[in-house]
């Protein structure tokens, strides 16, 4: 009798480990959330302005250093590791690890399959050298916007001016609701 109560004993603070460790990785993943759509507006209120102030031309400068600004105050404010990312990075220090391009590809697959983009998020607990990381990563869908200088149709102008600011481009191309890359937090546990 008492093996069997201690086998329900240890069966049940097993259950209740597991439950506490999945609440604490959506806590988490609730937390990414929140500093990706914090992100995103930061990011969105400077490229509106840019546009305001002088069209799309100006956008890139905000891509190229406000964005990168943004992504490290929000690190150092969280203690997280967060950028960007894509498969077809503009910036070859976004490109993606071999982690995020894996998650990039299923949800390349996903919206193959009909899922919708703006709400597709991952996120799982990565053991590398013996240490846990949280890593999240939060879909970017291409908007109207977006499509100024990462479709197919960019104007002369702002063409030039992202072959001067990124001689290495890959990010043109993409059509409206395509998934245009992500962003990708990592979280030390």
């Amino acid at each position: 009798m008492l093996k069997i109560i201690s086998s329900i004993i240890i069966s049940a603070l097993f259950i209740s480990t597991a439950y506490a460790a999945d609440n604490d990785l959506k806590q988490r993943a609730q937390e990414s959330k929140k500093v990706v759509k914090e992100f995103m507006q930061q990011l969105k209120g400077e490229l509106q302005s840019a546009i305001k102030a002088g069209g799309p031309i100006n956008a890139i400068d905000v891509c190229k250093i406000k964005a990168p600004a943004i992504a490290e105050s929000l690190s150092g404010k969280h203690g997280w590791d967060i950028g960007r990312t894509s498969l077809k990075p503009r910036n070859p220090s976004n490109a993606p690890d071999t982690w995020e391009t894996k998650v990039l590809n299923d949800f390349e697959a996903r919206k193959a399959k009909g899922e919708d983009v703006m709400p597709m998020a991952h996120y799982e607990v990565v053991e590398s050298n013996g240490e846990k990381t949280f890593r999240f990563m939060k879909a970017i869908p291409t908007g109207e916007v977006c499509l100024k200088c990462h479709g197919s149709d960019i104007d002369p102008k702002v063409k030039a001016k992202l072959q001067e600011a990124y001689p290495e481009d890959k990010a043109t191309g993409y059509k409206l609701g395509d998934i245009r890359g992500a962003f990708t937090i990592s979280q030390p546990m």
